[in-house]
């Protein structure tokens, strides 16, 4: 038995939940209102799937916008199924919820950021300083995705 709540993980898990409840809506519904969500996953994650090429182009995390056309959701307990559009070429993807950095509703300013393990910080650390501009383009990019809506 452990000595100490591990409230954390119990947040996290929690949060998860909140996500998986959404999507299952929006499986069954569809996207109400003006609703629409920037998610943003770890695309080094063993569970992800996507296509090679989106793989290679973001090796670390990628930010996928779930608005105006998506297709094939399916929501598990592990994650979610989605065909999202690509410049043109629907491209099928699979983000488990254990990959979800960050889920943001900006119709209703509402967010989650999922924070790392210590030891993942630190390595996180050490990139940081070859490639600063890692966490100020996370928050640029809920800005720009907005060019490319139709």
């Amino acid at each position: 038995m452990s000595k100490s709540i591990d409230y954390g993980n119990l947040m996290h898990r929690a949060m998860r939940g909140l996500i998986l409840e959404v999507l299952r809506a929006v499986e069954r519904d569809g996207l109400p209102g003006e609703h629409h969500f920037f998610i943003t996953f770890d695309t080094r994650h063993p569970v992800a799937e996507l296509a090679d090429w989106l793989r290679e182009r973001y090796p670390e995390e990628m930010t996928v916008v779930m608005q105006h056309w998506y297709d094939a959701l399916h929501v598990d307990e592990d994650g979610f199924a989605i065909t999202l559009n690509f410049g043109d070429s629907p491209e099928p993807l699979y983000i488990p919820f254990d990959a979800i950095r960050t889920f943001v509703d900006p119709s209703v300013e509402f967010g989650l950021r999922f924070e790392t393990q210590e030891s993942e910080d630190d390595d996180e650390d050490e990139e940081d300083e070859d490639a600063p501009a890692i966490r100020p383009h996370q928050e640029a990019e809920v800005v720009s995705l907005d060019k490319w809506r139709k």
